[in-house]
């Protein structure tokens, strides 16, 4: 699993790229596409989890009793941008069933293609917990950068980018637009076409995942 810079980690375990080549199929139907999208956000929870605080915490097995560890503190929030990022929230619950789950709300101008924030929802303690904002595609940052923004002026500390596809521009505005903010992505795709869609990309990750258009 290499590591692009000591903030962008790409994912490319050999059935993340499996899986990836088959959402990226203009064949590939919405049921299909939508159970790929939980599986490869599992995948990305695992890694983006891999330096979590643990605590002592003392457990009675069938044979003795033993110290084990166990996520320290108030744990996590995941953090969909709406409304593609709502298709990674199962795969992250199943790995973090105990997570609490915040709502950011943004449409893209067609023009523009500038983002335009219309509903947030966040846990009363969100300033307490790692937040994993989660959206299945990184294009021109912008989004993601409102995102960030936003669990900033919440006091949130650790904030971790989840997406399964990303172009070179948005890593680079994203990290240009925060000094702490973490990246993953499963791929990171050629660049931005005149539409700011990503090249090669998925496509539009909502409509495939919700079969809209």
């Amino acid at each position: 699993m290499p590591h692009v810079s000591n903030r962008v980690t790409l994912i490319d375990h050999p059935m993340v790229q499996h899986k990836l080549a088959i959402m990226r199929s203009v064949h590939t139907g919405t049921k299909q596409f939508r159970e790929l999208v939980r599986e490869l956000a599992l995948f990305e929870g695992y890694e983006a989890t891999r330096d979590f605080p643990l605590e002592d915490i003392d457990v009675e097995t069938p044979i003795c009793e033993t110290v084990c560890k166990r996520i320290a503190g108030r744990k996590v929030a995941i953090i969909p941008i709406l409304r593609a990022g709502l298709g990674m929230v199962d795969g992250m619950l199943e790995l973090i069933p105990s997570a609490r789950v915040g709502h950011l709300g943004m449409y893209r101008d067609e023009v523009t293609h500038e983002p335009h924030p219309y509903y947030a929802k966040f846990p009363a303690d969100i300033d307490q917990r790692i937040c994993l904002i989660v959206d299945p595609m990184l294009a021109t940052g912008g989004s993601a950068v409102d995102a960030i923004q936003s669990l900033r002026a919440e006091g949130v500390r650790d904030i971790r980018l989840l997406v399964l596809v990303a172009a070179p521009e948005g890593i680079e505005a994203v990290l240009a637009s925060d000094p702490d903010v973490r990246i993953f992505t499963c791929a990171i795709d050629e660049g931005l076409n005149e539409a700011a869609y990503i090249v090669p990309g998925l496509g539009d990750a909502g409509d495939r995942i919700f079969g809209t258009k």
